[in-house]
């Protein structure tokens, strides 16, 4: 049976669960999730091989005002990502009503002639299903989507059903990466991004969007399975710095321990990860620090 495959950005509004999604789907957890909006920050990639079809996914962030060079980096990651893929799976929450953010998506799925999906996520969060009628009526006459799927990242229903819809709009040509691989992002960005996500769930507001993680030193042991990773959280303000290490270093603790528990599930080894915090006043606008911490982009204005 000839191999098939597809390029699949994943695209929608901060926090409707486009993170979420791609982690049950892919069976294991390759993007970090909390309830904060603009939690992913770059196209964080994923593959799914089942069968004969081999999907790539591309995980975008959240569509949203740029307030920041940051942001900008964010929007035009999205833009990028919609540009160069096969499929597009546009994702709302159930029982919403259109954005203009997502009119815009429409109307780029128009203009680049790209055969889209429309998933309906979050359905196990409302119990009137009339809601759910008229919402896929109202977006059907928004765009001519290819399939419309309803489903629940949180309890796994109708994923199966998805993954369906995107192996149909799959092409011939053979895969694209190894059966075996799960994501193209560095382990180094994967630790970063566990530790990045325990300061988004277990800090309020602002404070985890003002912060940055970057691992400085990732290896692992000659004579041991043990891996060695040291990494530096960098925060806007000295009053951050002190809230995320908290007293007597308990917050920082806590941090690091959430972190190491996933960092240890998905290497399958012991971790010795050590944390530093240190303030970087506005990083977000400053591009030479944003290609330090990663995001390679040649143009941040």
């Amino acid at each position: 049976m000839e191999k098939r495959s597809a390029f699949v950005a994943i695209v929608g509004r901060p926090n409707v669960g486009k993170s979420s999604l791609l982690n049950r789907m892919l069976g294991q957890k390759v993007a970090i999730v909390s309830s904060k909006p603009q939690t992913t920050r770059t196209r964080i990639m994923g593959v799914l091989t089942e069968s004969d079809t081999q999907l790539v996914f591309i995980d975008t962030p959240g569509l949203h005002r740029p307030k920041n060079s940051l942001d900008k980096y964010m929007l035009r990651s999205v833009n990028e990502s919609v540009a160069g893929v096969d499929v597009c799976m546009l994702v709302v929450e159930a029982g919403t009503k259109i954005t203009e953010g997502e009119k815009l998506f429409a109307e780029k799925f128009r203009a680049l002639e790209l055969p889209s999906v429309l998933v309906i996520n979050k359905i196990d969060t409302i119990k009137d299903k009339t809601r759910l009628a008229a919402q896929i009526s109202e977006f059907s006459q928004l765009y001519d989507f290819n399939a419309i799927v309803p489903c629940s990242a949180q309890t796994g229903e109708g994923v199966e059903s998805l993954k369906e819809e995107l192996r149909a709009l799959s092409s011939e040509g053979g895969y694209m990466f190894d059966e075996e691989t799960l994501t193209d992002q560095p382990e180094r960005v994967l630790a970063a991004e566990m530790i990045r996500e325990k300061l988004l769930r277990l800090l309020d507001k602002e404070i985890p969007h003002g912060a940055a993680v970057f691992v400085e030193r990732m290896k692992e042991r000659e004579d041991s399975d043990i891996i060695d990773i040291d990494a530096t959280i960098y925060c806007e303000r000295n009053s951050h710095k002190g809230i995320i290490i908290g007293k007597g270093g308990s917050m920082l603790k806590k941090i690091g321990s959430y972190a190491r528990q996933d960092m240890e599930k998905f290497f399958g080894c012991k971790v010795n990860l050590k944390i530093w915090v240190k303030v970087k006043e506005d990083w977000r606008n400053r591009d030479n620090i944003l290609r330090s911490l990663g995001y390679d982009d040649k143009d941040f204005t």
